[in-house]
């Protein structure tokens, strides 16, 4: 039977995809669920996985090409017997077809499964897909073993031909275990981006002086979206240390424990994620946003993340979380996390923010200035976690110094609507949070 691979309708106000790049070419075998194509919409970019196993007999619409939701870009033959592979060159302007139009034996894009991110029960916090999984259960490859394939994928990730080339050299050593992975080369932005051909700007920034390449759809948005809020909001940053030693210390203690129980890591992350939505409790200004000479109130927290992806920093939402405990919170930033790294978010991952907070003391940075995603009124940014010397007072009032874990907070706010004063008051309750914090309701 074929079967149509059609543009996937990725939210709600998404209307149309670009293709970025097929995984696979007319006449490749691949299995249900495999990443078959990569989309980019005005929002975010993904990897779409194909509807169903069989042949890829025709792909009808071109890299870099715009379509509408439900227009018909690819087929796919189940019958091995019956393909007939059509290797002539996609169309450039497609003929689209309504997603009603679809004929009833195609998939539809609502249909067609976004893998999830979390693997319950793996033990890691990698994202292997379930055909990956599925070959690693066959021929008895633990996580811990699977965790050291080098993957040849995007962001690194494990594919089949990974884990069925480690299958053949581990037959052949005897089952040897397997070396570490070589360290990962430097971050390197550029490598996935397209050569642009101008001839006037190409003159301008003669090779091999310069290489000249173009901006992806993801950088373009961000870009535009910066400039807007910097025009937008006249922006105050307000700069505190916290004295992090608790969560840390607890974090250390716990840490192998929670892991074996949840089956991802525990980090920093949680803690300071559960005491900022407790502050926008008592804070709920904070949570606003604004609209004209209106000020936009609001009865739910949705909290925006910043993450890093192979593309660039991303900000995907996690919703109403003034509903989740901390196990909820923490199972939510780590699918949002890993379906953002393994490019599955949905557009609407990433829209209907509330707040934002952004820890880049991940990558070293002691301190920063956030620019505000709008159209929120404040967002925090998190240094790197540093022990350094602290006077601190002890019962009797005698003052000593002692060795604290401390990171500097900051907070950018729309100065429109939050003053100094209500900035600073909701700075320091993030701060008290995390110092006082009670870790009997953290699992």
């Amino acid at each position: 039977m074929q079967v149509d691979v059609v543009m996937p309708k990725m939210g709600e106000s998404i209307q149309e995809g670009k293709i970025l790049r097929w995984m696979k070419k007319p006449g490749d075998k691949i299995q249900k669920d495999e990443t078959i194509l990569e989309i980019s919409t005005d929002k975010v970019d993904s990897e779409i996985p194909s509807p169903a196993s069989g042949i890829l007999t025709k792909i009808i619409v071109a890299e870099q090409e715009t379509v509408e939701v439900g227009t018909i870009i690819a087929k796919i033959e189940t019958d091995a017997a019956a393909a007939k592979v059509d290797t002539s060159a996609p169309t450039a302007a497609p003929a689209k077809s309504a997603p009603a139009n679809v004929k009833e034996e195609s998939v539809a894009p609502a249909s067609m499964p976004m893998t999830s991110a979390i693997d319950s029960g793996n033990g890691s916090d990698k994202f292997y897909s379930p055909l990956v999984r599925t070959i690693a259960k066959k021929e008895g490859i633990g996580t811990a073993e699977l965790d050291r394939i080098a993957g040849s994928g995007i962001g690194g990730r494990v594919t089949k031909k990974d884990v069925l080339a480690y299958v053949s050299t581990r037959t052949s050593r005897g089952g040897a275990a397997m070396p570490a992975p070589p360290v990962p080369p430097a971050y390197r932005p550029e490598t996935h981006l397209k050569p642009v051909d101008e001839k006037e700007l190409l003159k301008k920034y003669p090779a091999p002086q310069y290489k000249v390449v173009r901006m992806d759809n993801v950088q373009t948005k961000m870009a535009e979206h910066m400039v807007r809020s910097i025009q937008t909001s006249p922006h105050v940053a307000a700069i505190s240390e916290c004295d992090v030693t608790r969560v840390v210390d607890y974090r250390n203690k716990r840490a192998a424990e929670f892991e074996k129980q949840e089956g991802f890591k525990l980090t920093y992350t949680h803690f300071f994620a559960d005491a900022i939505v407790q502050a926008l409790k008592e804070y709920p200004l904070i949570n606003a946003s604004v609209e004209g000479n209106n000020i936009i109130l609001k009865n739910f927290i949705n909290l925006g993340l910043a993450v890093a992806s192979p593309t660039g920093l991303i900000v995907p939402v996690i919703k109403n979380v003034e509903e989740k405990n901390f196990l909820g919170l923490a199972w939510a930033i780590n699918d949002i996390a890993n379906r953002t790294r393994t490019r599955k978010l949905m557009p609407d991952d990433i829209q209907g923010g509330t707040f934002t907070f952004t820890n880049y003391g991940v990558f070293g940075t002691v301190v920063g200035t956030p620019i505000i995603n709008q159209p929120q009124l404040a967002i925090l940014g998190i240094g790197a976690i540093k022990k350094r010397p602290v006077v601190q007072t002890d019962v009797d009032g005698h003052d000593y110094i002692g060795i604290r874990s401390m990171s500097y907070f900051t907070l950018s706010f729309d100065h429109r609507i939050v003053d100094g004063e209500l900035g600073g008051k909701f700075l320091e309750k993030i701060i008290y949070n995390i110092q006082n914090y009670d870790f009997s309701k953290a699992f």
